[in-house]
């Protein structure tokens, strides 16, 4: 999973600009988190999926070290459903298909950083097709993901979801 701002990322989003995704999830906090809207957007490209996610209501963290980061990762199952204590337990792991250890798990994104509330990600990856995601979950975690802990990143609980659909 890579993104680098040259000519060719630029022309993607040229292109992509104005089209209907091929996939989308909308993103909804769970009830301790009910500021939290946002989309996912998948985009299949020639190279890998483009993805899109545009989120405001995150919880903010103000100051000169403020600044939210909040671990973003594809779960592989739907709904976006759970018990009191786990609002998302149904999503299940992170989307894993070929059983590598984290972060190498094909659903492992890049975080969501926080700007008064808001942040914005876009990022081309070669770890799955738009195919093999429908139905699957966006999560976002109330913490960043530190890359290292097995199996999942130590990201903390799940504060908001999405299903994955054409």
């Amino acid at each position: 999973m890579s993104w680098f701002l040259t000519h060719r990322s630029a022309s993607y989003i040229k292109r992509l600009y104005g089209k209907k995704p091929d996939a989308k999830a909308d993103i909804r906090g769970s009830g301790a988190y009910r500021d939290i809207v946002g989309t996912a957007e998948f985009y299949q490209t020639g190279d890998g999926v483009l993805v899109s996610v545009e989120v405001t209501g995150l919880p903010s963290q103000s100051g000169p070290c403020g600044g939210g980061i909040f671990a973003l990762h594809l779960h592989e199952g739907a709904p976006c459903a759970g018990t009191p204590d786990d609002p998302y337990a149904d999503v299940g792991g992170h989307y894993n298909p070929g059983g590598c250890p984290h972060p190498h798990h094909a659903g492992d994104l890049p975080p969501l950083f926080e700007t008064k509330g808001r942040a914005f990600m876009v990022v081309l990856t070669g770890r799955f097709k738009v195919a093999d995601i429908i139905g699957r979950s966006v999560i976002i975690h109330a913490g960043p993901d530190d890359f290292t802990s097995q199996p999942a990143g130590n990201a903390g609980r799940k504060i908001a979801c999405g299903v994955i659909r054409r």
